[in-house]
């Protein structure tokens, strides 16, 4: 593992230093002894003496860790020879070892003397020095080939006069590196004193092409498996072969004129017929060489462009020139060399050179650049296009215009050989036409031309417009020719070439299907098959070999990938896929086992080939409700069915138990079987790629699987499917077993082999352990980079990680016991909740992924700078804190991990300690890592809370809320002192203060966020293509609402494909760009969303962490005091960043959410202490005791603000803020308080007595709302009428609390001329019909009651002010309530009907009740107006009388009504003061309804009824009827409203015998004459009244019972004064009479 460090002088001389000592003490002779005494075979024979061994993969470990030990330590000589050349010793060592070195039994070498190899070429490579760097003095003064004569003798002589090696062709490799290094020295100053060596390079050279060094480069050196694994590898040789170009120019030359001769003698001996002589091929094995190194280039390098010189010709050509996109400088001189020396070779080439050159001409055309170069080569190289190529070619034979010539040639003269369809020609193919050498040539004219097309999309295009040319023509119908099939499968790699580009493609289906290269329409009469398929069944088959059907296959993947006409076959069949859909299945994949292979590789090259086209057609499918319609088409006058799309049928034969799922899977059986036995067998990484495509076929069947039955189920089609994850559960026709599923899983165990078949497979079945512990892993890295092999690799363990964490978060959510809970280690044949974690290794128990889940998160824990995998793994980090979230919330499994996370690990604290996360670059998952643990957070206070674990408690408040610099909270981990509060941390004073955690995290959290900007479209329709968008939306897994930007895609590059026409052909690049803009602003809508949900629910995460530290954790753990000031840095922080002005609107709800619950508890707070005595009696100048007036302003500003800043939108958010609104406006509500007879205070008192804490505060908060002028009460006036109900209710609440302390009525004022009070007013008569269905027997909706209680709570609150209740007279609020018919519905008072009727729940209250609730507000509002209109009394009893009138049934029903509840006295009780206050004098008795005899006894007999003895039985009937806790208190109610009844009708008797003085015209007769007391309690006869007996037994029981409670009362003063003496008993007693007892006085 490479650790790269910063930069430091100091750094680098230790290093370098401690380096220099090991190699001085013979490090390199330690290593080379090592590399030749470890031995795989030896140390394993060891190991099954001593019985070390275990099974196959046991032993695949030991071999793997045994060679990486070789390979390791090979690998540091290496590095070390990278850096700086051996010493003489070591580097004679070095070659000693090398001498002794066998190949493998392919001819090639094994890494580690390939390391070995390449270590002694770096130790005589000189190249560098030609680059000039700036030290290159210093090099040269180190370097000991120019420094140490002794050096270069030693190494020359060994090289020169040495042994031969076991290997010649390695020790000709090693000679040919020394020969340059002597030529490369000769040229130099300083290598002047070494001519006696160097005069021998040429002598060298020639001994090393004697050994046939290119021959053992090509086979020896790049035959090793691990030379493309390394980098430098490639640059060391590639310095090889272009050295010995540049510096043996001669010798290039002389093997240019040996190859010549060489062709002339074979020419010879072929003329004179006699066998070619037995000749040297070095300058062929060059060829090879450069072409087969050049070839591969996995790093992306492009070594092969220094062999590229641009010529004067073709910087002016159409193709070249600017396309490096530079001007074009002067090349340097082994630039010139090299690129002559391309050039040249191809100058009268021999003719057994020209395949070799042409495999050349591939290898360095291998790259974007270098394949235009050498397109532009071929193109400079032919003859100008007005030649006549009739009569012949002129120019070079290796040049575009020679070579499409030949194939035309070919063509013409092979399809008149071409018989008729009835013919037997594909068993016996003519051969006469094509010779074997041709068709090498051919072969290798078709690799070159298909290397360039795959990399140039120039040449391409090129190629495939050009009029004489026209290859696809020429390839398609030499397709249809007798030729072999490998030339076939050649032709049909280049077609697949040439398919890359969507123009070419959507041509290419057409000329496929007219060509008929695969019948998909039979002629009528025709006896046999044709095309493609009888050359698979028939000659591949028979040969044992199918390149053909290979070739096909990559054709179709090609095309499909780039483009897939619907209308395929339109016209001669029914269009659509379906032909080569059934092919691909049923002629290719499905009989693929049962074939014979001449190549055992083979077999799984041909699965992998038809499946990643199944693959690609699965991927690229979206279900369609006209999928699954009967559609035909007319064909020849026929209706014939439509072709379904190849997903359909793909999805419909992967969903039943078909031979293509049944091949699936057993090819997933065969494979894992394969790799079980850990033993390298040809076509491994073909049997991988091809388990790759069925996992992912399974993958995505899956995934579709949900959409495409429900579209199925409702279109009622005759298909038949069944669930893949019920066909996965079924019995393996191998095996006989249900093991399709642990086959899959049996991957796992071959990640090491295939990381990628593990990544898709763990979406399917569980990860393990060891997955979560892979250290290789790395987030971050770019899918579409995989030139590097090691980051490939950890991409690929990232991602396997991410999906088993998935899977742990989905199967987590379904019911235990589940497959989360068994991997996470939790007891799943027990209850869960009995689960005891332990550690790993601690009384049995496993490691399981919980662990591991840990030891990523706690890695780095304890350091400063926090979690290492918060940093390095975003992504990871947050499933990570998700999964442990997860099982603290589950209430099974939230007592087992808490417990283990609170003593074993101390994961919350050592986790929030190092809040917040802050990432660049990363904001979206660290939002959610820190959502995750604050919700864990949460939910252990609350455990400990309730569990009374204090310490732990309060710890963790010491961290959130401390704001006093401390130590380390790593200081702290065991604090055990329970009298240890917040307060100990929480002084507050101006010091030195810190930020508190709780506001960091805030601040941690950005509420603005940056919006895409509007599409700018030139070509596509805006409204269009939003509706595209959104048709593409979907749901993802996090619950968040983004576009699928794949789908999106593959819409409008179909649209853009679907375009016809020259001028669409010429747009093309244009809208592809417009697409491209499209998609980036998706993206970014995408990552918006994300970004504001991640915002969103860090924010949500935050209020529930801070309403549990204040509702959920013991309130001693924060003082009153402090917990005030906690509120009030909490309440103006929100409310400074949500009223910042870019703060995103989405955030806003859930802000107000953590407002109104931050200003309640304050409110309750203040509240508490007040009721503590530590509120305002101290007298305090600054306010309240903790907090000041001025921080409750700022509160209430800042409240203010907010509400006026969400406009007109946003009325819940609104009620919220109401609410908020009204806690704060409670705090400067002074607390009622009973008063004594001896604290009683006189009106006078009370008018003169100075002003009070809360008064100003009360005063100052209406100044300030005041302040905000008519835009406050616009807001809250139109809440008030209009809305949400629940705004609604807190708007009427608001304004009603305002107008109580509005003292100058200004919103009175307002609330009246802007029409608003009307507006209410009017309403009631609306609220009419609602309220009547709330008297219907079935429990209802009470919001309409809700909302009118609110309505006439206001409406009461203005008819307290005369004003008001004049302003509500003029608004026709009395005739309102006439018209309303609610109040003719009272229920009767049958008590088995009501309480049968009543809410099982409770919650619901009866009819009767309902009824109460709708009349008592009535009756108080009209009360209220009668007692507020002094100046306007007619005006208003004449109104109320008339109310009274049209509701007289309902009264009198009333007034006879027997019920004896506490409802019924309220009614009684209003209802008689509305009655006695609207018979006043001066109205005529014989028009007033109350003179009347009716309403005269009603009332004198409930006079009777309530003074005499009944009292009595009705006060004994509550007691028997209450619950016995709340007796006394009902008895109190009870006689508090009886009196208040009796005064109210005593009241009304005065009006009447005023009414009838001596003035008056008629005289009303209410009590007879006589002083005895009542006896007869019955109700009074038409002809007897009442005596004046009962009047005086009233005045007698109210004088009694004022006494009575008088002396009660003073009792309870005396107890009051020594209340810390009293019992219990005495204690209760005291409240309630203290309480009651002075209402009942007066």
């Amino acid at each position: 593992m490479y650790v790269f460090v910063p930069h430091s002088a100091d750094l680098v001389s230790l290093t370098t230093r401690f380096t220099d000592e090991l190699m001085a003490q013979g490090l390199a002779k330690q290593i080379l002894n090592l590399v030749s005494d470890i031995n795989v075979t030896r140390e394993f024979e060891r190991l099954q003496k001593e019985r070390g061994l275990g099974n196959e993969k046991h032993r695949k470990e030991v071999s793997d860790l045994i060679k990486e030990c070789r390979q390791s330590l090979a690998e540091c000589l290496f590095s070390w020879t990278c850096q700086s050349p051996l010493n003489k010793d070591d580097m004679l060592a070095l070659i000693g070892h090398l001498e002794t070195v066998t190949a493998e039994a392919d001819g090639s070498l094994d890494s580690v003397n390939l390391a070995l190899v390449m270590a002694l070429l770096y130790c005589l490579d000189v190249s560098f020095l030609e680059q000039g760097t700036e030290d290159r003095d210093d090099l040269l003064q180190a370097l000991p080939l120019l420094t140490e004569k002794q050096y270069v003798s030693a190494v020359h002589n060994r090289l020169v006069e040495g042994p031969t090696w076991k290997l010649p062709g390695l020790q000709a490799v090693v000679r040919l590196t020394w020969a340059l290094s002597l030529r490369a020295l000769s040229q130099l100053p300083q290598g002047a004193g070494l001519v006696e060596f160097t005069e021998a390079d040429e002598a060298l050279a020639d001994q090393a092409l004697l050994g046939g060094v290119f021959l053992f480069l090509t086979e020896g050196i790049l035959g090793s498996e691990g030379f493309h694994q390394e980098e430098f590898y490639t640059r060391r040789l590639h310095a090889l072969i272009t050295d010995f170009l540049a510096l043996m120019p001669m010798k290039v030359k002389q093997l240019h004129n040996r190859a010549d001769e060489d062709a002339r003698l074979i020419h010879m001996a072929l003329q004179m017929g006699s066998e070619p002589p037995s000749l040297r091929k070095d300058l062929e094995h060059l060829m090879i060489l450069i072409g087969e190194f050049y070839s591969k280039d996995p790093f992306g390098l492009e070594l092969a462009l220094e062999f590229w010189c641009p010529s004067e010709s073709m910087q002016h050509t159409s193709l070249a020139g600017s396309f490096l996109g530079v001007a074009l400088q002067r090349p340097p001189h082994k630039q010139v060399v090299l690129s002559k020396f391309v050039r040249q070779m191809g100058d009268l080439l021999p003719a057994n050179l020209y395949i070799p050159y042409l495999r050349m001409l591939k290898g360095l055309a291998n790259g974007p650049q270098c394949s235009h170069y050498c397109f532009s080569l071929l193109k400079t190289n032919g003859a100008p296009h007005g030649e006549n190529l009739q009569g012949g070619v002129s120019g070079s034979p290796v040049s575009w215009e020679h070579l499409f010539h030949s194939l035309m040639l070919y063509h013409e003269n092979l399809r008149r050989d071409v018989p008729s369809t009835d013919s037997t020609q594909y068993r016996h193919p003519p051969i006469r036409g094509i010779t074997q050498r041709e068709l090498d040539g051919l072969t290798a004219f078709l690799q070159l031309l298909t290397t360039i097309i795959n990399w140039s999309e120039n040449a391409r295009l090129a190629l495939c417009e050009h009029p004489q040319w026209t290859p696809v023509v020429v390839m398609l119908g030499l397709l249809q020719c007798s030729v072999q099939p490998v030339l076939k499968a050649q032709l049909l790699h280049a077609l697949a070439a040439f398919g890359k580009s969507p123009e070419i493609a959507a041509s290419l289906w057409q000329s496929l299907e007219y060509t008929q290269i695969l019948q998909t329409v039979k002629t009528p009469g025709q006896r046999q098959a044709a095309g493609i398929e009888v050359e698979l069944n028939e000659i591949e088959s028979s040969c044992e070999e199918y390149p053909l059907t290979r070739a096909f296959c990559q054709l179709i993947s090609t095309l499909v990938e780039s483009s897939l006409p619907v209308n395929l076959g339109a016209g001669l069949r029914a269009p659509g896929f379906q032909p080569y859909l059934t092919f691909l299945r049923d002629a290719v994949f499905l009989p693929f086992p049962t074939r014979a292979y001449r190549r055992p590789a083979e077999k799984w090259e041909v699965a992998e080939a038809v499946l990643e086209v199944f693959h690609k057609l699965l991927r690229d499918y979206e279900p369609q409700p006209a999928d699954f319609l009967q559609e035909t088409v007319e064909l020849q006058g026929e209706q014939v069915p439509a072709h379904k799309p190849p997903g359909h049928s793909l999805m419909f034969h992967l969903l039943n138990d078909s031979p293509t799922l049944s091949l699936c899977l057993s090819l997933l059986e065969e494979g894992v079987r394969q790799l079980d036995t850990y033993a390298p067998f040809p076509g491994k990484k073909q049997l991988e790629s091809a388990v790759l495509h069925c996992l992912s076929l399974l993958d995505l069947a899956l995934q579709k699987e949900v959409v495409f039955m429900d579209l199925l189920r409702e279109s009622q089609a005759s298909m038949l499917v069944s669930p893949l994850e019920q066909l996965l559960q079924g019995v393996s026709a191998q095996s006989r077993r249900a093991d399709h599923i642990i086959n899959i899983a049996r991957y796992l165990y071959h990640s090491s082999s295939n990381p990628e078949a593990q990544t898709v497979s763990d979406k399917l079945m569980a990860g393990f352990v060891e997955c979560l512990d892979n250290d290789e892993a790395q987030e971050g890295v770019d899918k579409t980079d995989d030139s590097d092999p090691d980051k490939r690799i950890a991409r690929i363990r990232h991602e396997t990680q991410i999906h088993i964490l998935n899977l742990l978060i989905t199967s987590l959510e379904l019911k235990g016991p589940n497959l989360a809970l068994y991997l996470l280690g939790y007891e799943v044949k027990k209850p869960v909740s009995s689960t005891n974690l332990q550690d790993p290794g601690v009384l049995g128990c496993p490691r399981s992924c919980l662990h591991a889940i840990l030891s990523l998160l706690q890695q780095g824990s304890e350091r400063r700078s926090g979690p290492i995998l918060t940093q390095q793994a975003p992504h990871l980090a947050e499933l990570c804190y998700q999964v442990i979230y997860q099982l603290c919330a589950c209430s099974d499994t939230s007592g087992p991990t808490m417990r283990y996370l609170r003593t074993s690990q101390d994961f919350l604290f050592s986790h929030l300690k190092h809040l917040p996360f802050i990432l660049p670059g990363n904001e979206i998952p660290s939002l959610n890592q820190m959502s995750w643990l604050m919700k864990t957070a949460a939910i252990e206070l609350r455990v400990t809370s309730l569990n009374r674990q204090r310490s732990h408690t309060q710890r963790l408040l010491n961290l959130l809320l401390d704001d006093q610099p401390h130590m380390q909270h790593a200081g702290r981990l065991g604090m055990d002192d329970d009298s240890k509060t917040v307060s100990s941390f929480l002084h507050f004073d101006t010091v030195s203060k810190v930020r508190r955690k709780l506001l960091s995290v805030l601040d941690a959290i950005d509420f603005s966020q940056e919006v895409p900007e509007q599409l700018q479209l030139d070509f596509f329709e805006r409204t269009q293509i939003e509706q595209v968008i959104s048709n593409c939306e979907h749901v993802n897994e996090q619950g968040h609402t983004v576009c699928n930007v794949k789908l999106l895609h593959r819409v409008l590059v179909a649209e853009v494909n679907a375009l016809q026409g020259m001028a669409a052909i010429g747009q093309r690049p244009l809208l592809m760009e417009e697409v491209n803009s499209i998609l980036q602003q998706v993206v970014e809508r995408n990552r918006v969303r994300r970004s504001l949900s991640a915002k969103r629910h860090a924010l949500q995460s935050w209020r529930s962490l801070v309403e549990t530290i204040l509702t959920a954790c013991p309130a001693e753990l924060i003082p009153a005091d402090q917990r005030q000031l906690i509120i009030r840095d909490l309440l103006l922080d929100l409310h400074d960043k949500v009223l910042y002005k870019d703060a995103a609107v989405e955030l806003m709800p859930i802000v107000a959410g953590a407002v109104f619950t931050l200003t309640a508890h304050l409110s309750q707070s203040v509240l508490s202490e007040q009721q503590q005595g530590a509120g305002l009696e101290g007298g305090s100048s600054s306010g309240f005791a903790s907090i000041a007036n001025s921080a409750l302003h700022l509160i209430l500003r800042k409240l203010l603000d907010f509400i006026l800043c969400t406009g007109g939108g946003f009325q819940r958010l609104r009620a919220h803020l109401y609410g908020s609104l009204l806690y704060y406006l409670q705090i400067a509500q002074k607390p009622e308080e009973p008063d004594t007879l001896q604290t009683a205070m006189s009106m006078w008192e009370r008018l003169t007595a100075p002003e009070d804490g809360f008064s100003k505060l009360q005063r100052e908060n209406l100044a300030i709302i005041e302040s905000y002028g008519t835009a406050l009460m616009e807001v809250v006036c139109r809440d008030a009428c209009d809305g949400h109900e629940i705004g609604r209710m807190l708007a009427l609440a608001v304004l009603d609390r305002v107008l109580s302390i509005d003292r100058q009525s200004q919103w009175l004022v307002y609330l009246c001329n802007s029409g608003y009070l009307r507006v209410l007013v009017e309403s009631l008569r609306q609220d009419d019909a609602a309220l009547q269905t709330l008297l219907m027997p079935q429990p209802p909706l009470l919001k309409p009651l809700y909302i009118y209680e609110s309505k006439m709570a206001l409406l009461t609150r203005v008819a307290k002010t005369a004003q008001g209740a004049v302003e509500l007279l003029c608004c026709g609020l009395v005739a309102q309530l006439v018209e309303c018919r609610v109040f003719h519905m009272l229920p009767e008072n049958d008590s088995l009907r009501v309480y049968g009727q009543r809410d099982p729940s409770g919650f619901i209250p009866s009819p009767l009740e309902r009824y109460r609730q709708i009349l008592l507000p009535t009756l108080r509002l009209l009360q209220v107006i009668l007692t507020s209109t002094t100046t306007h009394h007619q005006q208003g009893a004449a109104q109320v009388l008339q109310w009274l009138i049209v509701h007289s049934d309902t009264i009198q029903s009333i007034l006879r009504s027997q019920d004896v509840s506490m409802g019924s006295l309220q009614e009684l009780s209003l209802l008689t003061a509305i009655i006695s206050k609207t018979a006043l004098p001066g109205i005529d008795c014989k028009d007033n309804f109350f003179s009347l005899s009716p309403c005269q006894r009603q009332s004198l007999s409930l006079l009777v009824r309530l003074a005499g003895t009944e009292r009595a039985r009705y006060l004994k009937q509550i007691e028997e009827s209450g619950a016995p806790g709340d007796t006394a208190e009902k008895r109190e109610e009870m006689e508090v409203a009886i009196q208040q009844v009796c005064a109210n009708i005593m009241e009304y008797c005065q009006t009447l015998l005023l009414q009838s003085s001596a003035e008056a015209q008629f005289t009303v007769c209410l009590f007879s004459p006589s002083a005895s007391e009542p006896t007869d309690m019955a109700v009074p006869s038409v002809s007897r009244v009442p005596s004046l007996g009962l009047v005086l037994l009233l005045l007698k029981n109210s004088a009694t019972d004022f006494f009575r409670y008088h002396d009660s009362h003073r009792q309870s003063l005396g107890k009051l004064q020594r209340l810390e003496q009293l019992a219990p008993e005495e204690l209760k007693e005291v409240r309630i009479n203290n309480v009651y007892v002075y209402g009942l006085l007066h």
